[in-house]
């Protein structure tokens, strides 16, 4: 049907009116809308929201010339100690938090545009140092292997830093964790750094080095080269990890 001009004309005062109705009903809903919606995240940040949570320095020891300790299966510790310290990262990236390898690849980290000769060891010690003091609140685990000239020597020990008081506990928790997990019959204790491991000696975050176990052993060594035990050891190491930084972060000022 077809409306005529003086019928439109009828019907504008009415079609303004109802326009009019429309807009003032959709500015309603607008602001009362803005009401609804929670303050920016700025505004309702507590205290314990708002502190900088860990960043896990992962250090996979040795690498590239330097093979760290030979297992009884020919096994070079350097390997074995970068597949957990990847498997690590991967637990603790899937639950949110940051993470920072001292190195993803088979090498050593010197500076190869330098005179090196002689210095490769200690440029690579002193580049996985300044890795870690890069981050104010960085948590320090380096993973490696342990060997002893007699065979029957086993289990995972866990070494800390004197320079923080939490890497004691950090220490135990890995310690105990482990050994509930995965190592029941493992009596080991954890054990002070003294000045001869070079990064605990001279870290101040929380830091810890840990044994995985003898590759001079026959047993362990060879579960230490499935990747189903680096999995398992690697989880472990997560939850330990997880618990302690739940307890740090509260207990931070």
């Amino acid at each position: 049907m077809k409306i005529s001009i003086s019928d439109r004309k009828k019907f504008f005062p009415i079609f303004l009116l109802f326009t009019l109705l429309f807009l003032i009903s959709l500015l309603c809903l607008v602001l009362l809308g803005k009401k609804s919606l929670p303050p920016p995240v700025s505004e309702t940040m507590t205290k314990s929201d708002s502190l900088i949570r860990s960043v896990v320095v992962i250090d996979a020891g040795h690498g590239g010339e330097d093979g760290g300790t030979v297992g009884v299966n020919g096994v070079y510790e350097k390997d074995l100690n970068l597949n957990i310290a990847l498997f690590l990262a991967d637990w603790l990236r899937a639950d949110g938090y940051e993470v920072v390898l001292t190195r993803t690849e088979d090498l050593l980290l010197y500076d190869k545009n330098s005179d090196y000769r002689g210095q490769k060891k200690i440029q690579d010690l002193a580049t996985r140092r300044r890795i870690a003091e890069e981050y104010e609140n960085a948590v320090f685990i380096s993973i490696h292997m342990n060997a002893f000239p007699e065979a029957k020597y086993r289990g995972l020990q866990v070494y800390y830093s004197k320079n923080n008081a939490t890497s004691e506990l950090l220490a135990k928790e890995i310690q105990e964790k482990t050994r509930d997990l995965l190592l029941p019959d493992n009596t080991r204790k954890i054990k002070a750094a003294s000045e001869n491991i070079y990064l605990l000696d001279r870290l101040s975050c929380p830091a810890v080095l840990v044994e995985c176990g003898f590759l001079s052993n026959p047993e362990e060594c060879e579960l230490l080269s499935t990747e189903e035990y680096q999995k398992k050891l690697a989880f472990s190491l997560y939850i330990s990890l997880v618990n302690y930084l739940n307890y740090s972060e509260k207990i931070m000022p």
